[in-house]
């Protein structure tokens, strides 16, 4: 998104207590960039159906703009224990301010379009003095229409709650490959396996399990994909391909316009294989850990 400055602006955090609240505010102005807010109208949706239960409040903060008509500038959203996550901006005079309301708070991280992060991590290190590490570079995707990958062997299913001690060890799998960190796996799994908005698919090839799917974090026209992974010893068949594939397909037809994903840009395969069957990027995000 490209940044226009904003003149003569007279910025003002907005703190809303609820989900709904923060909606009420900045909802027109993410959803008008719906694949690009993926994660934070997701996080929100979430919120608001009560599908997890958070060890402290969620955060939520809006930087309007007063002299015009208290216009949406920038968005951000936290639920913890996990980073801070940006919106796109409109001013990036607006993060500046952000950072400064929010100082005191204890946040890990902050997660967001690559300027807007980069310039949160900026403000937040000359003000706290803490250290910004830049950890992961990601892209958001976007799929309105699938191409069929080749076929592989095998066929999709819904997972269960028979398959949940493996569902657990591959998502502490994934997240220590992908995010380099570690979760509470099984409670995540338990999450996942309710059904609540959000659904786990397995690739079955013959008696073998070999790959695994989401699907979650609603927004109003759109589903994200993810978590992805297949055990190392199963890659290269196209499993992975032609699971994300038709879990994509599902949930077109179930009544989504579309569908999202993020990716690791350090991952140029997992990149590749999701444009092949037509995710197109939407917007560049970062990631940045915040160290004493």
């Amino acid at each position: 998104m490209e940044i226009e400055a904003v003149s003569k602006a007279v910025l003002r955090v907005e703190r809303p207590a609820e989900v709904d609240a923060f909606m009420a505010i900045a909802g027109d102005f993410l959803g008008a960039r719906e694949a690009e807010h993926c994660l934070i109208l997701g996080l929100a949706g979430t919120l608001h159906v009560g599908v997890v239960t958070l060890s402290e409040p969620p955060l939520f903060a809006v930087v309007v703009d007063g002299a015009a008509d208290d216009r949406v500038l920038a968005a951000a959203l936290r639920t913890p224990p996990y980073n801070l996550v940006l919106s796109l901006v409109e001013d990036l005079d607006a993060v500046d301010a952000l950072a400064g309301t929010l100082e005191g708070e204890p946040l890990p991280g902050v997660s967001g379009p690559g300027d807007a992060a980069a310039r949160f991590a900026e403000a937040w290190t000359a003000r706290t003095g803490r250290h910004a590490r830049r950890s992961m570079a990601e892209r958001i995707f976007r799929l309105s229409a699938v191409r069929a990958p080749r076929p592989a062997p095998g066929r999709m299913r819904l997972a269960e709650q028979a398959d949940r001690t493996l569902l657990i060890a591959w998502i502490e799998a994934f997240t220590q490959e992908a995010l380099a960190k570690s979760e509470e796996a099984d409670e995540a799994v338990d999450r996942w396996l309710e059904h609540r908005g959000r659904s786990l698919w397995l690739w079955e090839d013959g008696d073998l399990r070999v790959s695994l799917c989401g699907a979650g974090g609603e927004t109003p026209n759109g589903i994200r994909i993810g978590p992805v992974y297949t055990p190392p010893e199963h890659r290269g068949h196209g499993y992975a391909s032609n699971l994300v594939a038709q879990v994509s397909q599902a949930q077109l037809d179930a009544g989504r316009t579309f569908v999202t994903l993020f990716t690791d840009l350090a991952n140029p395969t997992s990149n590749r294989i999701y444009q092949d069957i037509g995710y197109e990027p939407v917007v560049d995000f970062e990631v940045f850990d915040f160290v004493d």
